[in-house]
């Protein structure tokens, strides 16, 4: 695989007025290109993305407007949802490039990308099931300390320099917040086309208060919003099954928001302390636990998703 270092570490952007002349643009392959000003405008690289990912029919964000939420979990057992279908090709691309974690929920931690002549090649977790994540270019307690434009630049190398082949499906998962990464991969797209984001919160108003934050930011980039998913939703006691409100809603949780938002709710997720379990070790929780109510609110969240790319034109520019 090709080195993270042709990234230049403190790279100042196509848009300064230091592209291509700061002592970080050293040695870059673009420098001259970066000094002219050519650059400046429209990335000359987003049509190359755009050929690149014409072979994949939908692509998914998967969003929150804060940490802890269980965005990754869900991206990764929506994922695995999909690909239930033998006959549908799924892709998810990790792009939280400080806390890479879909390698660990898949079970492909440390392996190992190659590079090849259409591309770099991501990790086969399952036959119709492939990965790409910086987790695998780095050490497990490696930290990523990089500023936004060699973030950038890598989320641009994961989407021109992948060999996907054909996708039905591509999942991205993407860091909390409404930052570098975001912005680059709405820009990035913008000609590929996104189907939509699936954002992700839990029932308490402090999630709530950025989530509202995050539907902001999709709104005014011109992303459409697939729908709202509470995750964490109650426990239901596997024995009992008397439900239990570990995260009480106190302002009604995602469903009231959704409502007052005009924005669709997809469900809520229980609580189950096997899908924990099942992360960790990187196994199928959907498949190996299908009894559990979690399993079923899954079922139904991913049937609308499905339902909504199937029905809705990708949204491009």
């Amino acid at each position: 695989m090709s080195s993270m270092s042709e990234i230049p570490e403190h790279c100042p952007g196509t848009q300064s007025e230091e592209a291509g002349k700061a002592s970080a643009c050293q040695g870059c392959p673009n420098q001259s290109m970066c000094a002219s000003g050519k650059t400046k405008g429209e990335d000359p690289d987003i049509p190359l993305i755009t050929e690149k990912l014409s072979s994949i029919k939908h692509k998914i964000l998967v969003v929150s407007g804060k940490g802890g939420v269980g965005k990754s979990t869900f991206s990764a057992n929506l994922s695995r949802g999909i690909a239930i279908d033998e006959n549908k090709k799924v892709g998810i691309l990790d792009i939280d490039i400080c806390g890479p974690s879909i390698p660990l929920l898949l079970g492909v931690e440390g392996y190992q990308v190659h590079n090849s002549g259409s591309g770099w090649s991501p990790i086969y977790v399952e036959d119709n099931l492939l990965v790409m994540s910086i987790g695998f270019l780095l050490q497990p307690e490696e930290a990523v300390i990089w500023r936004g434009p060699k973030k950038n630049g890598m989320i641009k190398h994961f989407l021109r320099d992948v060999d996907w082949e054909s996708l039905d499906y591509l999942v991205i998962d993407t860091p909390p917040g409404t930052s570098d990464e975001h912005l680059s991969i709405t820009n990035y797209l913008k000609t590929a086309g996104i189907n939509g984001a699936v954002v992700i919160t839990t029932p308490q108003e402090v999630s709530l208060l950025d989530v509202r934050k995050e539907i902001d930011f999709c709104r005014k980039v011109g992303v459409p919003i697939i729908g709202i998913v509470e995750n964490m939703s109650g426990f239901v006691c596997p024995n009992c099954k008397n439900e239990t409100q570990i995260f009480p809603a106190t302002t009604g949780g995602g469903k009231k928001m959704a409502k007052e938002l005009k924005i669709p709710f997809l469900g809520r997720i229980p609580l189950d302390p096997k899908i924990g379990m099942t992360s960790d070790k990187g196994n199928n929780f959907l498949t190996e636990f299908p009894e559990s109510p979690a399993v079923d609110a899954y079922a139904k969240i991913i049937s609308q998703i499905l339902e909504f790319c199937e029905q809705k034109p990708v949204k491009s520019d």
